[in-house]
């Protein structure tokens, strides 16, 4: 289970990216977060992956503090962002063996689950090619391969279907149902609303670094439509 305790973090001392933000994503939970640009969903899912420090607050992943366990927390997680930054000197398969590497998958297990996640999202015959020539979708489609290897207990992803083609964000979505069975804990920000409202089981809305609404998804738009909630509170002061 993931709990986000009072967190808090400002990047000039003086506007609150993230202000006082409590969250819990349970076992299971395929968890939507929705917010307009600069609203703190990417400073949020930063802070959990440990990327930046967050100011006040407590983050814990079955009680290890990704501040005072950073090390053993980061082993549970596998981090997306909105916009795959990788090694483009290496070839696709070179970098899904580091990131084996780094999290000590031993070699037959890697060999079964990047065969079977390239050939599932269609890279297997650009697995030699180097990075480098890799379309956005692609590199996209690679990171994903490389966070699901390691079988994390939580995934979390910044605007996942950004770039994916229609198969990919079907393949994909398919495969979160499958690991939110298993309890896999998912959470991730995107702004495909109908998405949120078909898949997750759980949502929160975040507003200039505030939570304004959250719990789950069915409760929350038992009479209107998640859009139609977003634009209600997008549009208060």
């Amino acid at each position: 289970m993931l709990e986000i305790k009072n967190v808090s973090k400002s990047y000039d001392g003086v506007k609150q990216a993230c202000d006082q933000i409590n969250l819990t994503i349970e076992e299971g939970d395929l968890f939507g977060f929705i917010g307009h640009n600069g609203a703190g969903k990417t400073t949020l899912l930063k802070s959990i992956a440990g990327i930046i420090n967050f100011d006040e607050g407590e983050i814990l992943l079955d009680q290890l503090s990704i501040k005072k366990d950073p090390l053993e927390f980061k082993k549970l997680i596998a981090y997306i962002p909105d916009n795959p930054d990788i090694y483009e000197s290496l070839t696709g398969l070179q970098y899904l063996e580091f990131i084996a590497d780094v999290f000590k998958i031993d070699t037959a297990t890697r060999e079964l689950e990047i065969d079977k996640y390239a050939n599932l999202f269609g890279i297997i015959d650009v697995l030699h090619n180097p990075i480098s020539s890799y379309s956005h979708g692609m590199k996209q489609k690679l990171v994903i391969i490389s966070a699901l290897i390691h079988k994390p207990k939580l995934l979390l992803l910044d605007e996942p279907f950004v770039g994916l083609d229609p198969q990919a964000s079907f393949q994909l979505k398919e495969i979160f149902k499958d690991m939110c069975s298993r309890g896999v804990s998912i959470f991730f920000s995107t702004h495909v609303l109908e998405v949120v409202e078909k898949l997750c089981n759980k949502v929160a809305i975040i507003k200039q670094g505030k939570i304004v609404d959250q719990g789950v998804t069915a409760e929350i738009i038992a009479n209107e439509s998640l859009e139609q909630i977003f634009m209600e509170i997008a549009s208060e002061s």
